[in-house]
């Protein structure tokens, strides 16, 4: 499938070039944009898994505190055994010409020390949501990036991937009217021992982990910043696991508009990952929304001037994981070799931490 120049930038306007982006940008990169994993964990996989797929990025170096696992993957990914770092020595790093950037891949609590580790080094930073603990970590992140003149992106993946970016186009054009309000939830049923309901390692619970992804969404539909914001927490399963993390965590948010938005977590049930748009003249409803595959957008609306919605959009999205962590990494990629300001830079987090902040005191929770 081929596109002039125009067509492409017509399918960007709709948020739907980056289905077709990953060919396109096969045929035209030159280079690759060198990459160091700080933490191979789960996420990490998958991130490098979309690495495998993207033109313009690759897997050149491995930062772990389990070199045996760090081997068995350097292996897979061709990264050289000099290139293997643990966390003490990860400073060295800077005479790796070979890496142009690092992926942080680490515990909440760990990501502010290693993103400013890695831009002394002079490397560029995809730091993993949410981008820090507190509002002055992701403070000291920003600023130590500009210092070293590194990019500075938070992983925020929903931001380049097709159907959030349709069910954006469609409120940006006007489909629905004028939107009166929003409803989004992301949650599941937690197992005990992870990392996650340590505080000191996540600096929170389900609220700093997928409910960013709820308090994002609305910031992204509506185009707006929150001018009010309410919360309420509980813990209702005593089983330990929730000793030092909030369990639930629902708020409300208004909007300048007059928008305002309905947003639950938790990690004692499923609540999947979905967000309801309503407008005066039709509605939006995207579940899953923040799933990595499996998406599926649905909406109605009027278009014409009739009071009855009658346009009926339906659309499940093929590609499968790890497609939106390619998309991810194509993006800051073509930021690092271009000089280009990355779609979701530190700022973007530490907005994000400063709601979360005011979430939590309104809930009566203090942060580390």
């Amino acid at each position: 499938m081929s596109f002039t120049r125009r067509e492409f930038a017509k399918l960007s306007a709709l948020g739907l070039a980056a289905r077709f982006a990953p060919p396109l940008l096969a045929q035209t990169s030159e280079r690759q944009t060198g990459y160091a994993i700080i933490g191979l964990g789960r996420i990490a996989d998958i991130f490098m898994a979309g690495v495998k797929n993207s033109p313009n990025s690759k897997v050149t170096a491995l930062v772990s505190g389990h070199r045996d696992k760090a081997l068995r993957i350097a292996a897979d990914f061709g990264v050289p055994e000099s290139s293997i770092y643990d966390y003490d020595n990860f400073d060295s790093i800077i005479s790796n010409k070979a890496v142009d950037a690092v992926y942080v891949a680490l515990p909440n609590s760990m990501h502010a020390d290693f993103t400013i580790r890695a831009a002394k080094a002079g490397k560029h930073v995809l730091c993993e949501k949410p981008m820090a603990i507190n509002v002055a970590e992701c403070e000291k992140m920003i600023a130590a990036c500009k210092s070293a003149n590194v990019k500075l992106m938070i992983a925020y993946r929903c931001h380049y991937e097709p159907t959030n970016l349709k069910a954006v186009d469609l409120i940006r054009s006007g489909a629905l009217g004028q939107v009166q309000s929003i409803e989004t939830a992301f949650g599941f049923n937690e197992r005990a021992g992870e990392w996650r309901l340590d505080k000191k390692l996540s600096g929170g619970g389900p609220l700093m982990d997928v409910g960013i992804y709820s308090l994002n969404a609305t910031r992204y539909l509506t185009g707006e910043e929150p001018v009010s914001l309410m919360g309420y927490s509980s813990v209702i399963d005593k089983d330990g696991r929730f000793d030092t993390v909030e369990e639930n965590m629902s708020w409300t948010m208004k909007f300048p508009s007059g928008i305002v938005a309905a947003c639950n977590t938790t990690y004692g049930g499923f609540m999947g990952g979905f967000f309801k748009v309503h407008g005066a003249k039709g509605w939006i409803d995207a579940d899953p929304a923040f799933n990595y595959d499996g998406l599926h957008l649905h909406a109605q609306y009027a278009a014409d001037d009739s009071p009855f919605p009658r346009t009926v959009i339906d659309e499940a999205n093929p590609q499968k994981n790890p497609y939106q962590f390619t998309a991810q990494a194509n993006h800051f990629s073509n930021c690092v070799q271009n000089n280009l300001e990355p779609k979701t830079p530190g700022e973007e987090g530490l907005r994000d931490l400063r709601y979360i902040t005011e979430i939590y005191r309104s809930a009566g929770i203090s942060m580390l």
